[in-house]
């Protein structure tokens, strides 16, 4: 099993990598080989709704999502993260996302599987686990669950709680790896 995990932050090592890492851990831990993918100082553009994807099955757009669709067409499973801005994911996460057009209009995310990791101040994180989970339902891949974490400085994390009574954060990103290298499994199972 590998599994890619993107961090759609616009900051390097914070709150947001530090659950994704977690969450690859415990996939690493249970014999699953996992690649950490950070947006944080690339260049992604938006998609411009040109539809060369649908017709040629590639993104024009020459940028460094180019670097990102062959990990996500490779993996098993994908762990997406990202913070809470403003009630809603950030700007990196939503590039990626309608970026990933491109292996939609070819399936070629279809039935891998998926989990998400939101970090929150305070606020927001259900809006966002439900829009993240919607992203994923809709290239009918698998979700096998989430992790929430609350913090505002970098590494409260790692003390913080997770939206789950009597769970920290981190015991959500560990919870969500499991998840998703025991779905994958049951998955493979039944193939």
């Amino acid at each position: 099993m590998r599994v890619v995990g993107v961090v759609c932050s616009p900051h390097k090592k914070g709150n947001t990598e530090i659950m994704v890492c977690e969450a690859l851990s415990a996939i690493q831990e249970l014999g699953g080989e996992t690649e950490l993918i950070t947006v944080a100082g690339r260049t992604i553009n938006p998609c411009d709704g040109c539809f060369t994807c649908v017709k040629k099955g590639t993104c024009r757009i020459n940028d460094d999502m180019q670097d990102i669709y062959p990990a996500l067409v490779r993996a098993d499973g994908i762990v997406l993260g990202t913070p809470v801005y403003f009630l809603n994911v950030t700007a990196q996460t939503k590039i990626v996302m309608d970026r990933s057009y491109a292996l939609f209009a070819h399936r070629k995310l279809r039935g891998k599987v998926a989990g998400t990791i939101v970090v929150a101040r305070r606020v927001g994180a259900g809006q966002v686990l439900s829009l993240v989970n919607s992203y994923f339902l809709q290239h009918r891949m698998h979700v096998a669950g989430s992790g929430i974490g609350y913090g505002m400085e970098k590494g409260d994390v790692r003390q913080g709680v997770g939206g789950t009574h009597g769970l920290s954060a981190l015991e959500e990103a560990r919870r969500l790896g499991k998840a998703v290298a025991s779905l994958h499994q049951q998955l493979s199972k039944g193939s």
